[in-house]
């Protein structure tokens, strides 16, 4: 009876492992969605900085420029508190579909936002808002029933507490959503340096939107420029 329950127990862990699939990001099967960055909810971020969180909302709208996603604006309520997008947002997407939600906390809930996101004819989402708890976690939830992959910028999203967006985080986790930091989400978009987008177009959007990397890339062509190797450096 002990021997029948080790195998049973070897055989689910063998099924267990062989299941994982590791679905990356297809920058060509993959759209972006820019949710309730609205600046009077901007306020209410509490985990990040405001001068790190308005970095994270802007690097994640760029991402959309850089891979060439298609992008989708929107926004809750915005004639109230709630307040409107940024403008630099907006400029940076003018051609983007924009819906403005009257009521719907949900995005999933509104007709026209439902109908942008499926005519993209994408199967990934990459998406971030605000406040994580509700605006990332009600739609993401809502995308994955639909049958989607769902990919969330953990960066860009924000909420009152760093233990309500971990407590969030988990529960995105538990229905497969997979939380993602910004530069995860570029490179597994990138893949390979020598890509295009590649080396050409990320080290110029790591420099503006994450500066350790981007004074990385500074330091090393300082150096191949006009740097010299002290003694004992090169150890």
């Amino acid at each position: 009876m002990q021997l029948f329950r080790t195998l049973c127990v070897v055989v689910l862990a063998v099924v267990g492992a062989s299941a994982f699939e590791y679905e990356r990001l297809n920058k060509n099967d993959s759209v972006l969605l820019v949710v309730d960055h609205q600046m009077g909810l901007f306020q209410l971020v509490r985990d990040y900085t405001p001068e790190e969180y308005k970095n994270n909302i802007m690097a994640h709208a760029s991402l959309g420029k850089v891979f060439n996603l298609p992008t989708i604006l929107t926004t809750s309520a915005e004639t109230g508190p709630n307040g409107l997008l940024p403008r630099e947002i907006i400029e940076m997407h003018p051609d983007a579909p924009f819906i403005k939600r009257q009521g719907e906390v949900n995005a999933w809930d509104n007709a026209d936002f439902r109908a942008a996101v499926r005519a993209t004819g994408k199967k990934q989402v990459i998406l971030a808002g605000i406040v994580t708890d509700v605006c990332t976690t009600f739609l993401a939830l809502s995308l994955v029933e639909e049958g989607y992959s769902v990919y969330a910028n953990a960066e860009a999203s924000g909420t009152l507490s760093a233990k309500i967006a971990a407590d969030s985080n988990d529960r995105m986790r538990a229905a497969g959503v997979q939380v993602m930091s910004m530069f995860a989400i570029a490179c597994d978009l990138m893949r390979d340096w020598r890509n295009t987008p590649g080396a050409m177009e990320l080290l110029p959007f790591y420099d503006q939107y994450m500066t350790a990397y981007g004074y990385l890339a500074r330091s090393h062509a300082a150096a191949i420029g006009n740097g010299t190797i002290q003694p004992g450096e090169s150890v």
